[in-house]
């Protein structure tokens, strides 16, 4: 089987397929997400096709890279505020977004990095780059609507706790502190299933690309465990950033 061609007349029509088959799904579920799912779609075709043109360039050179990853690390930050902005407005939410995706791919990345864990080039600092950052930005968009909801769906515990003398900081990760945790359950059981129900991209990538099998699990198994780490640092951030932040009355928070 070749892979160095295009997807082939069959994709013309198998991929609107599958696109209407999510929005008829959505319909019937009432998900709300008919418009998104097309959206979506039309945004990775034309993003793709203008990224392939673009990354050649950025893997010529390690500013390049990292001047990409910087593109990346903004469109995560403002994607990530954007969807916890939906859930409650709070002062700062792009700020938070920033620091939690920033700061936990940036700690993982010079782990990776420097100690030469992988190899210090373009080729592998962009991907790694958008992997690390796309695990941030998911756990720290899925944290911060999980907590939000959870302040306003049990704002009268919070007030209790206020009531008896706790900070506000204490009283919000009292009450909406460990829904958070919620945001980690996909990279875990990514890496407790993997090579058992999934094979993920790193993987697959390499093997296609000639690497041997152990090879491609070993750095298959770096991309895994960073990610839980840059997931649980930026949950850990944006926890803390939000019970910190000036809330909303939670009585004007939708659950």
């Amino acid at each position: 089987m070749s892979y160095d061609t295009g997807l082939g007349i069959a994709a013309v029509v198998v991929l609107p397929l599958l696109i209407a088959i999510a929005v008829v799904s959505s319909r019937f579920a009432a998900l709300r997400h008919d418009k998104g799912i097309v959206t979506a779609a039309l945004r990775a075709v034309v993003q793709l096709a203008v990224v392939g043109l673009v990354v050649g360039f950025a893997l010529q050179s390690t500013p390049g890279a990292l001047a990409f990853i910087a593109v990346m690390l903004s469109v995560a930050t403002i994607t990530s505020a954007r969807r916890v902005r939906s859930t409650a407005v709070v002062p700062g939410q792009y700020a938070f977004s920033a620091v939690s995706i920033g700061g936990a791919a940036t700690v993982v990345l010079l782990l990776l990095v420097l100690p030469g864990v992988v190899p210090r080039n373009p080729e592998t600092l962009l991907p790694m780059g958008g992997i690390i950052i796309g695990g941030a930005m998911n756990a720290t968009t899925l944290a911060g609507r999980r907590l939000l909801s959870e302040y306003g769906g049990r704002f009268g515990e919070y007030e209790a706790g206020l009531s008896i003398g706790l900070m506000p900081p204490d009283a919000f990760k009292l009450v909406a502190g460990p829904t958070a945790g919620d945001a980690l359950l996909p990279a875990l059981d990514q890496t407790r299933t993997v090579g058992l129900v999934t094979l993920p991209g790193a993987f697959v990538g390499m093997v296609l690309g000639g690497a041997s099998p152990t090879a491609a699990a070993a750095l298959q198994l770096v991309v895994l465990i960073g990610l839980i780490a840059a997931e649980s640092m930026a949950i850990l951030m944006m926890t803390e950033l939000l019970a910190r932040a000036s809330l909303p009355d939670g009585r004007t928070v939708s659950p």
